[in-house]
């Protein structure tokens, strides 16, 4: 479907090369985020997406006289029971969400009523509209759709701005108390065996991490929700994908070991200057005193200094270790319309969740407290 104002012609166009050239040049010049790469957009829709049940909605907007391309905006629909949704490219794998967008292009986006009108008009039909995890001071996605504000997120994002030499950043991001703690853990963990730090850097060292990766991390979040995505091969196979394809330029995988074997591993992705934290794992029951998981990001911080980077992003999430390492809290919104009645009852569930959630933990705390009695028990 093919619509055009006076200066853009704007497409849906499902079967859209994300590892094209053109886009290449138009993420390097956008205001768009890791999540949004050629590469990790690429895998997603055509590894996760089937598997999702979810259908490419990508709205392509080009220059009208050139050609050029000038947004992308990487949507899905998809049918959760009744509710037809429409989000950004998502699948619980990105932490951040935004257009593909120069601020400057998508200020004359926003001026432009006939192609505001036009992506509207493909954004539709919808019973809700959802587009989550958007960062603190990016695009204004709800003008372009038309959408309401804004609403803040339950949780932040954390990052650690880093500092050369690696000795100074410590000393101003860590308390001093937690640096003596982590040198006395990481002093006994030396004393176990023969103990290295390093980035994988071929495809078998990266295959073996992310085995070891999900095999410690199967057990942790066995009783969290629907377990782990790694457990799930798709999961396992676009982030294996990304990790193979991405290794030396956009993504670093670094495992610690122990004699040999792994012991713990932190994937992240690598963009503009900065290293983002995705996923990690730690041979938590073979070291239980030894606080593997700060030891790891300790020597992730370090690393990402040595080469130059300027920040150590921990991503989505309230995780008190982030606050030990630096970690500054921004601010991560949500915009939701409702598109029919359908999607106006499901927006108001979705609104009322917090609420219920609390209710819900009173009464499990009120039933599980102890009888009260006149006199003490024992």
């Amino acid at each position: 479907m093919n619509t055009s104002s006076n200066n853009f012609d704007v497409a849906a166009e499902q079967a859209f090369d994300f590892m094209s050239p053109e886009y290449a040049e138009l993420f390097d010049g956008s205001a768009a985020t890791a999540f949004q790469h050629p590469l990790w957009l690429h895998s997603l829709y055509t590894r996760l997406a089937s598997h999702a049940g979810a259908s490419p909605l990508i709205v392509v907007v080009r220059r009208r006289a050139t050609g050029a391309l000038a947004m992308v905006l990487p949507l899905l629909r998809i049918r959760r029971g009744p509710i037809r949704t429409v989000e950004f490219a998502d699948l619980r794998v990105s932490d951040y969400l935004a257009p593909v967008c120069s601020p400057d292009v998508f200020a004359e986006l926003l001026g432009d009523a006939d192609a505001c009108a036009e992506i509207r008009d493909l954004v539709r039909p919808f019973d809700l509209l959802r587009m989550t995890k958007l960062p603190d001071g990016r695009l204004p996605i709800e003008n372009l759709l038309a959408a309401p504000r804004r609403a803040a997120m339950e949780t932040n994002a954390y990052a650690t701005v880093l500092v050369a030499p690696f000795e100074q950043w410590r000393a101003s991001a860590l308390d001093r108390s937690y640096q003596k703690e982590l040198a006395k853990k990481y002093r006994q963990l030396q004393k176990k065996g023969a103990l290295g730090f390093s980035c994988c850097d071929d495809r078998a060292s990266v295959f073996d991490a992310l085995e070891v990766m999900r095999k410690f991390r199967g057990p942790r979040f066995q009783s969290q929700g629907d377990g782990d995505l790694l457990q799930r091969p798709e999961y396992f196979d676009f982030y294996s994908d990304v990790a193979v394809r991405g290794l030396g330029s956009f993504v670093r995988l670094y495992a610690m070991k122990m004699d040999g074997q792994v012991i713990a591993a932190v994937l992240g992705l690598h963009h503009r200057d900065s290293f983002l934290v995705i996923m990690s794992a730690f041979d938590i029951d073979g070291y239980k005193s030894q606080s593997l998981g700060a030891l790891m990001f300790e020597h992730v911080a370090r690393d990402c200094i040595e080469r130059g980077d300027q920040m150590l992003d921990f991503t989505i999430g309230d995780e008190p270790y982030k606050k030990l390492f630096g970690g500054q809290p921004s601010p991560m919104w949500a915009v939701t319309q409702a598109g029919s009645t359908a999607g106006a009852i499901s927006l108001f569930a979705l609104k009322q969740a917090p609420w219920l959630k609390l209710a819900a933990k009173r009464v499990s705390e009120f039933r599980l407290s102890p009888t009260r009695t006149s006199t003490p028990t024992r």
